[in-house]
Parts: structure tokens; sequence; C-alpha cells
């Protein structure tokens, strides 16, 4: 499906698509995935402004790569991929795969 990349910033965030559901990857400058997240459609910027800083769930980064699914079934299956995969400092899933918490 489509993919694309755009400045962690108000005027980045509202130039993405938001008519399918998305998986979305917060990255540093460098493409280091900090943070792996699942939008509805059409709730992409709302998502989005939550991680931005000084925001309660804010996640420090450069830049975030949505990649639009034609289903949520589908976005939350990428998102699961991609975390287990990226491990991302700034998940809310707690333990990785195979870790025992605490």
């Amino acid at each position: 499906m489509a993919r694309r990349t755009v400045p962690l910033n108000q005027q980045g965030i509202e130039k993405l698509p938001n008519d399918k559901p998305d998986a979305y990857r917060i990255q540093t400058a460098s493409g280091r995935t900090r943070h792996v997240g699942l939008a509805e459609r059409g709730r992409d910027q709302e998502r989005l402004e939550e991680r931005f800083p000084g925001a309660e769930d804010a996640v420090p980064g450069a830049k975030v790569q949505i990649e639009q699914m034609r289903s949520l079934a589908e976005a939350q299956d990428r998102e699961a991929r991609v975390i287990s995969r990226a491990r991302p400092p700034y998940d809310e899933r707690g333990t990785w795969p195979g870790e025992r918490p605490g």
C-alpha cells in the first residue's frame, strides 16, 4: 500500500492522506524507529498530535512515516510485525515477545 514520510510537525502531518487506516512510525532524523502506532481512517492528524513535544504521550522524533492499509485489521497486523522486529523504545506494548514482565 501507499507509504509516505513527512516531518513530525503540524505542517508535515497536515500533508498526510487520511482516507484509509494506517500504521505509522515516528523516527529519528537518521531513520531509527522510536514508536509504532495505529490510526483509524480519518484520525492520523489527531493521533500524531498526541505524540508532539509537550503532549502527555510525547515521543521525540524528527519525522513520521505512514503506511496506508486496506483495513484496520491489516494495519494492526503491520503494526505488530514492525514492533516485534524494530522493538521501538517508546512503544506502549510493554514487554517484547519471549520476555517476562518485571
